[in-house]
């Protein structure tokens, strides 16, 4: 499925933010080249920036990844539930409350990147063999009504438009 086979309505909430990122390639392409692209990416980023922000109160560098990574096994789990068809409205999640506890001042590169690439491989694996009836399943959560393709495209470009930022903001001279 293509991002450009979402329903509209996909785009007229937050996460429109994230889908607008992406180009209109395949679901499972953008998944697969997102992870190499991001795993490439990590590898640049030297080790002793890990720990710094671009200016005070922002996330760490290192808690960024691991939100990428959190919010990924969200949208799966989303996803997941939808697919088997649970219908129960799902709550959202407190990004800040869960950067509290990743402890991310103790992770080396090494590791995020380990994580990273294991929590994508599961998401290439659950979304490679659903056909359009799967992809266009819906489910509720945080009070938005999704379907599991736009959740599989909010995963690549979530993941995508963070990497800008780290680029942008906290590896700019």
């Amino acid at each position: 499925m293509r991002k450009s086979s979402l329903p509209q309505e996909a785009y007229n909430q937050f996460y429109g933010t994230y889908l607008s990122v992406l180009d209109d390639s395949e679901l499972n392409d953008l998944l697969a080249l997102g992870k190499t692209n991001f795993i490439q990416f990590l590898e640049s980023i030297p080790d002793e920036k890990l720990n710094s922000s671009y200016t005070l109160r922002k996330w760490t560098i290192a808690e960024v990844i691991l939100h990428i990574i959190d919010a990924e096994r969200v949208f799966q789990y989303r996803a997941l539930r939808f697919l088997r068809g649970d219908n129960t409205p799902l709550p959202g999640f407190d990004q800040d409350h869960y950067v509290k506890y990743s402890n991310a001042k103790t992770r080396s590169k090494e590791s995020l990147i380990t994580e990273f690439n294991a929590v994508r491989e599961a998401s290439i694996i659950l979304f490679l063999n659903l056909d359009n009836e799967d992809l266009n399943r819906t489910g509720i959560a945080s009070n938005i009504e999704w379907t599991v393709a736009t959740l599989g495209f909010v995963i690549c470009g979530h993941q995508k438009h963070h990497q800008q930022i780290i680029a942008n903001r906290y590896l700019q001279p």
